[in-house]
């Protein structure tokens, strides 16, 4: 193939297309946030299974309230309470109400529930109701939160606590999920060294490592670590031939750049079933990036410098990710943005993606994106920045005061 015949991020995202979903398995709600349903989920029954008071207060006849003002309140008798988690003993007739709590059962015949602030106790028996209710007031009905039947979960959708709450108010206490990726980082460099050792001159720590590990994470999937590969062809492909027995993608930093393609190449072509996708992408920074597969197990090489490294991993890395477990919306250019307007100028080359890390500020109640200008090498603007402007191809930058697309990180 021809090295640095770069393709586009939508060129990159029609390869990954062809990649193979994970196989699913059924876990259990404690261990279901952030997994990726596998199936559709339809509500078994309704839910709640009865009418309930959504207030404390007095189960009644709303007709019997109609009229009801402070000046001329309406008097109902007290035929006793709703116990919580119990069946009513009593219905309600003309003229009767009934005690009842926040999630209580309403009673046979009542159709409104007024709240305990308006009303006033005379006696045991009596209460005065000062403000009118409507039919239905105050009352949550059988079915209204979810119905029987109903789907209310999808197949592609990435579990919130919030679905985990619905799921259990259901009475689901396991369900269908893809697996998750297991992601094999490796380091590369006769220059990288632990983080524990204390660098000599033109060494480097091994920054890299914890990036990835963390972005792994927060793609869905499962890190583990292969070590710091030297610039030796053995020991690079021994590391590769390990990530692939024990995972589904291996993502290697520091071997996708001129100085060390060849040996990255070389190791990567070496691989039973091996085929190199793709080097280079018209993205900066983290133009030199290597996609190759082996058999359904998948291959990136990233570049060296933290920043290209790791706006590679968001941009492309994370989607294939998710691609591969079965996450909806995968090929969106992010799950989520916001518009801000920028502090200033921000020049841009046509003919690439540029990525401009920003740090967001609120004046005057707009949302402003002021760029964080740095080399690929420098974490630092990452750690400063809240997110990343991303310029279009056929851009040649951002006008002071121009809306902008900010990918929070």
């Amino acid at each position: 193939m021809d090295f640095f015949r770069v393709q586009t991020t939508q060129q990159v995202k029609e390869i990954l297309r062809g990649f193979t979903l994970l196989e699913a398995e059924g876990v259990v709600l404690e261990d279901a946030l952030g997994r990726v349903l596998a199936e559709d989920v339809t509500c078994p029954e309704d839910f709640p299974p009865f009418a309930r008071s959504a207030m404390d207060g007095y189960a009644l006849r709303a007709r019997d309230t109609f009229g009801a003002s402070e000046g001329g309140p309406a008097l109902l008798e007290v035929w006793g309470e709703v116990k919580m988690g119990q069946r009513p003993s009593v219905s309600i007739r003309s003229g009767g109400a009934v005690r009842i709590a926040t999630g209580g059962m309403l009673p046979e015949g009542a159709d409104a529930v007024v709240m305990v602030e308006h009303t006033q106790l005379i006696d045991e028996r009596t209460i005065e109701v000062f403000r009118a209710v409507a039919p239905g007031e105050n009352v949550i009905q059988k079915g209204e939160d979810l119905k029987k039947g109903e789907k209310i979960l999808y197949r592609g959708h990435r579990l919130r606590p919030q679905d985990l709450g619905a799921l259990a108010a259901m009475g689901i206490g396991m369900v269908k999920v893809y697996r998750r990726a297991r992601v094999g980082i490796i380091s590369t460099g006769d220059e990288v060294v632990p983080i524990d050792s204390v660098p000599q001159m033109g060494e480097i720590r091994d920054t890299n490592r914890y990036t990835l590990w963390a972005l792994t994470l927060e793609a869905g999937g499962e890190p583990f670590h292969l070590g710091i590969a030297k610039d030796s062809l053995e020991d690079l492909r021994k590391k590769l031939l390990e990530g692939l027995y024990k995972g589904d993608m291996v993502v290697i930093s520091g071997g996708s750049s001129v100085g060390t393609r060849d040996l990255t190449i070389e190791a990567i072509s070496s691989l039973p079933q091996a085929e190199v996708l793709l080097h280079g992408v018209a993205v900066s920074p983290g133009k030199p990036t290597i996609l190759a597969r082996a058999g359904e197990k998948v291959i990136w090489g990233l570049p060296g410098h933290p920043v290209s490294a790791m706006i590679i991993f968001m941009t492309l890395v994370a989607p294939c990710l998710w691609k591969m477990g079965g996450r909806k919306g995968w090929d969106a250019p992010q799950p989520w943005t916001l518009k801000a307007k920028a502090s200033r100028n921000i020049p841009s080359a046509q003919g690439r993606e540029d990525y401009v890390r920003v740090k967001l500020s609120l004046e005057g109640g707009e949302l402003i994106a002021s760029p964080i200008f740095g080399k690929s090498g420098s974490i630092s603007t990452m750690v400063k920045g809240d997110g990343l402007v991303r310029i279009e191809m056929d851009s040649e930058g951002v006008q002071k005061g121009e809306e902008v697309e900010v990918w929070p990180f």
